[in-house]
């Protein structure tokens, strides 16, 4: 693929020992980013994609918490276009959804953000206009924590694509033709050999009785399980392939900070790290209790912070991600200076399995809610099909919905249930939630901003304080099932 130092330096180097001072000094500054176009190489073949750059021709942001964010937007593109700033909480006019926070920028126009950055963490920005995202326009956005300035640990970040040479709006034109249909599981889970688990469809007690959950819908255990929308040309990490990955220079026995971005508009992986172990420490940005793990699995929109602790010796590192149900793979490598790089090939040996929530029910936030009852509580039905590709939420698309209502200083609970064959990656603005319960099970996890929902019945239930107040879109996060509808929005009362 072809290289540009700049992007490489933003991702290579902050896979060096970021310095916070100076960057703090510098952090309440405005700076500026432009909606434009650039080229990229994947396979060999040149493609016209977007981007969110600097104009520096710099990619991605480095900010400090506890400062402000000051950025000026401008459009440099011949379409309106919007850049959502994704796990971040600011006033809701300036959250960059179009039609709810405020209108989309139009060519040559330029908007001007600033609010504080209250929360350290690991988030991106990406564009919330039409199917831009899929064209690649999005980028990191990284919140360090003026706390982590002594620490003896290098940064990398890895940032995730799905890649076509199609245009989006064709994907989606075949997808609602019945045309773009991927791989399909049958009767249970994918287990990494390649064979199925029947044991791992998610249930309720209520389902694993025999009897079926109030408002659940009943699934045949025949019914099949869809995966992958999208057969895609490539998987990109920083832009680039496993035919020529990024080779990010460690220091022997040295500590690194992965922080892994899932910004694919229609695919989940599971990271894998070759050779190494490592510990989740934040999930969306935000810490967890550390869990050590040797896969991670990490759907649409969501990150990952694990650290590594290298070996003493010379070695080279692969990491990996590894598309849901599918041998296709990407990923980087971790490489001493004076480790030779073999070449990885961009298949491996077996199927990724499905995605589940084993790694979610291990999680727990090191800053959790406040415990307190809820005072508000809704049921969330996620609903449609691959057949008609119309998904919805509580029955209705977008634009037909009715507005969850909450009332500013609430503790509401939200219990989202797939009445679908897929899963779906539920994505709240404005506040972060906490995972308090799985298909019925209350545990206090991790705190998120988007959450895995399980297909055919599963249930997963957040809760979060209503502190922001305004119109909040929540929708999932595979780009073609928002745009065909699966969005709603909370609104404070």
């Amino acid at each position: 693929m072809m290289k540009r130092f700049t992007r490489r330096q933003f991702l290579g180097a902050t896979a060096a020992a970021v310095a916070l001072p100076a960057m703090a000094r510098a952090s309440e500054a405005a700076i500026t980013l432009r909606a434009e176009t650039r080229v990229i190489e994947v396979n060999g073949r040149a493609a016209s994609m977007l981007q969110i750059g600097r104009p520096d021709g710099s990619w991605g942001v480095h900010r400090v918490a506890r400062q402000r964010f000051r950025v000026n937007l401008e459009n440099h593109l011949n379409e309106p276009t919007l850049v959502h700033w994704h796990g971040l909480t600011p006033p809701y006019e300036q959250d960059g959804v179009p039609g709810i926070s405020q209108p989309a920028l139009a060519p040559g126009g330029v908007y001007s953000y600033d609010f504080p950055l209250e929360t350290p963490g690991t988030y991106w920005m990406h564009s919330h206009v039409g199917l831009q995202e899929q064209r690649l326009m999005a980028a990191p956005l990284i919140v360090h924590d003026p706390a982590d300035a002594g620490l003896d640990e290098q940064e990398v970040v890895v940032m995730l694509h799905d890649f076509s040479f199609r245009d989006p709006d064709e994907i989606l034109a075949g997808l609602r033709g019945g045309m773009g249909h991927g791989d399909m599981a049958m009767d249970g889970t994918m287990t990494m050999d390649g064979t199925m688990d029947h044991s791992t469809m998610p249930m309720d007690s209520e389902m694993a009785s025999g009897e079926m959950a109030s408002g659940e819908m009943a699934m045949d255990e025949d019914m099949a399980m869809d995966l992958n929308d999208v057969e895609y040309d490539a998987y990109l990490a920083n832009d680039r392939t496993l035919d020529d990955p990024e080779v990010v220079r460690v220091e022997p026995g040295g500590r690194v900070r992965l922080r892994i971005i899932n910004g694919a508009t229609s695919t989940n992986f599971f990271i894998g790290l070759h050779g190494l172990e490592g510990d989740v420490v934040a999930a969306d940005g935000l810490p967890v209790t550390p869990v050590r793990a040797h896969h991670y699995p990490i759907a649409m929109a969501q990150r990952l912070d694990i650290r590594v602790n290298l070996p003493a010796g010379q070695g080279a590192y692969m990491v990996y991600a590894h598309r849901e149900g599918d041998t296709a793979r990407t990923g980087i490598v971790l490489a001493t200076a004076g480790a030779k790089v073999e070449k990885q090939s961009s298949r491996a040996m077996h199927a990724a399995p499905t995605l589940d929530l084993g790694l979610e029910q291990q999680l727990s936030a090191l800053r959790p809610l406040t415990p307190r009852p809820a005072e508000r509580h809704y049921q969330v039905a996620l609903t449609g099909g691959m057949a008609a590709y119309d998904w919805g939420i509580n029955g209705v698309a977008y634009g037909h919905h009715t507005p969850l209502e909450v009332s500013l200083g609430e503790r509401v609970e939200l219990s989202l249930v797939n009445k679908t064959m897929m899963a779906h990656p539920m994505h709240m603005h404005g506040v972060p939630f906490q995972v308090v319960a799985i298909n019925g099970r209350r545990f206090a996890g991790a705190m998120r901003d988007t959450v895995l929902v399980p297909a055919r019945g599963g249930r997963v239930t957040v809760a979060f304080d209503a502190t922001n107040p305004g119109e909040w879109a929540m929708h999932c996060h595979n780009l073609y099932h928002m745009a065909s509808g699966m969005m709603t929005t909370l609104r404070y009362s």
